[in-house]
C-alpha cells in the first residue's frame, strides 16, 4: 500500500443529511443560531471547478474557505435540499419513519462538537447502539446519512459525530494535532451516548470506516471491555515498511510538521476514481461540500503515519468480536492490510469478508446490489451478536 494512499483517503464516503427531519423546525433553529453567533463576513477560497446543475450563487458557496466551523456550516445548509434530490440508491430508496436529531455539544476540550442519531420508526424495538466513526477528510452528513437509516429501519440506533476539525465540529479543517486526543473526544461522546436511558441494557457496537477504523481500534483498545463488538470498513491499520517514504524524506517532514504543522504539504495523489467504482456515484462526491480536499497537513500526516504504526504494534490485543469488510480491488486502503488484522487480531470472534472487484467504498460507491448486499451482511452480523447477548 502506498504511503500517499493512506494519507489521501479524504474520504470520497460523503454523508448525507437532509435538513427536513421530524421535527425541522428545531434543527433549523439550531443551525441558525450557531451560524448567526458567527462573524458575518465569510472568505472565499481558490475557485473550485462549477457544480454541474447547481446555480451560480450555490456554486459561490461552495467556493468559501472551509477552514472554519461557521463556514463548513453555512455551505452544509445551502447545499441540503439539492443533496437531498441526488440520484442514488441511499436517498431514492430511503426508508420511511426514520427519526433523526441534529444537535451541538461542547466536550470538556471546549470544543463544539456535531452529533447525530437515527432512531427506528416509532414501535420499532431498538435492539443495540451502533455509533459511526468517519473516514479521513469526512463528515457524518451525506452517504452516511442514507447508510444510518437503513441501519435504523433493522432496529438499530444509530449515532454519529464529526470529528474535531472535520464536518461541521469546530476546529481547524483538515488540522489532527494529536490522534489520542481525537480517539479521547468519541470516547467521550460516546460513553455519553451509551449511558442515555434508552441504550442502558442495549449491546453497544462501533461502526468505523477508512481512518474511521483507526479510530475504532484505539476507541476498542483504550476501553476494551466496553464494546460487544467493532465492524471496520476497508480499515486504515497498517503501512507496510518497504513503501514508506525514504528516512530522510520523514526527518524533514517530522521537522516541517514541527514548524508549520498546518501547511498542507504533505505528500498526496489524487485517488478519487479510484474510491468509488460506480462512475455514476462516483460524479456525486462532489456534493460532499464540506469535505477536505486539499493536502493533508504536515501534523495530521505525521500523525496518522503515527498511530497507524501503533495500531500495527497493537493488533494482537483486539479482542473484540469483529468483522473486517473490505474490497478486493481496494487502491485506497491494501486488503492485505484487513487481512493482516485479521490474523493477529486475537478476538475468538471474528470475520473477514472481501467483496470482489470492489474499491475502497463499498458501503456507497458500488453497485446498487453491490450496497444492499454490504449493507445486509453488516445486519446479520449485528442481528447474531445482539441474538447472542
Amino acid at each position: 500500500m502506498e504511503l500517499s494512499k493512506t494519507f489521501r483517503f479524504q474520504s470520497f464516503i460523503p454523508s448525507f443529511s437532509p435538513i427536513n427531519h421530524n421535527n425541522p423546525f428545531k434543527n433549523q433553529l439550531l443551525l441558525t443560531t450557531k451560524l448567526n453567533n458567527k462573524p458575518k463576513t465569510t472568505v472565499t477560497a481558490a475557485r473550485k471547478p462549477p457544480i454541474e446543475g447547481v446555480s451560480e450563487e450555490l456554486n459561490d458557496i461552495a467556493s468559501y474557505n472551509l477552514d472554519f466551523a461557521y463556514s463548513r456550516r453555512r455551505v452544509r445548509a445551502a447545499f441540503a435540499e439539492v443533496q437531498q434530490q441526488l440520484d442514488h440508491c441511499l436517498f431514492k430508496d430511503a426508508p420511511a419513519g426514520i427519526r433523526t436529531e441534529e444537535w451541538y455539544e461542547r466536550n470538556s476540550r471546549g470544543l463544539e462538537i456535531f452529533c447525530k442519531s437515527w432512531m427506528p420508526k416509532v414501535g420499532t424495538p431498538v435492539k443495540a447502539s451502533v455509533c459511526f466513526c468517519h473516514g479521513y477528510g469526512d463528515t457524518c452528513t451525506f452517504f452516511f446519512e442514507g447508510v444510518a437509516r437503513r441501519f435504523a429501519a433493522s432496529g438499530y440506533a444509530v449515532f454519529a459525530m464529526d470529528y474535531p476539525g472535520f464536518g461541521l465540529s469546530e476546529g481547524l479543517h483538515g488540522y489532527i494535532p494529536n490522534f489520542d486526543d481525537l480517539v479521547d473526544d468519541v470516547i467521550e461522546h460516546y460513553t455519553q451516548i451509551k449511558a442515555r436511558p434508552d441504550m442502558r441494557g442495549l449491546p453497544r457496537f462501533l461502526l468505523g470506516q477508512s481512518m474511521g477504523g483507526a479510530v475504532s481500534l484505539k476507541v476498542h483498545l483504550k476501553e476494551p471491555n466496553n464494546w460487544d463488538g467493532v465492524v471496520l470498513v476497508a480499515p486504515m491499520c497498517k503501512i507496510a515498511d518497504d513503501v514508506l517514504p525514504p528516512d530522510a524524506i520523514m526527518k524533514v517532514l517530522t521537522l516541517l510538521s514541527k514548524v508549520m504543522p498546518k501547511a498542507k504539504l504533505f505528500p498526496n495523489q489524487d485517488l478519487a476514481e479510484l474510491a468509488i467504482r460506480e462512475p455514476s456515484k462516483r460524479k456525486l462526491a462532489v456534493y460532499n461540500v464540506i469535505c477536505y480536499e486539499d493536502n493533508p497537513r504536515l501534523r495530521t500526516g505525521m500523525e496518522l503515519l503515527r498511530i497507524t504504526k501503533e495500531i500495527e504494534s497493537q493488533v494482537d490485543k483486539v479482542s473484540a468480536p469483529l468483522f473486517i469488510l473490505h474490497g478486493a480491488a481496494d487502491k485506497v486502503t491494501d486488503p492485505l492490510v484487513s487481512q493482516f488484522l485479521y490474523e493477529n487480531a486475537s478476538s475468538k470472534d471474528k470475520t473477514l469478508k472481501l467483496y470482489e472487484n470492489g474499491y475502497h467504498c463499498i458501503l456507497e460507491g458500488e453497485p446498487d446490489d453491490r450496497i444492499d448486499a454490504v449493507h445486509d451482511d453488516i445486519v446479520s452480523w449485528l442481528d447474531f451478536r445482539c441474538s447472542i447477548k
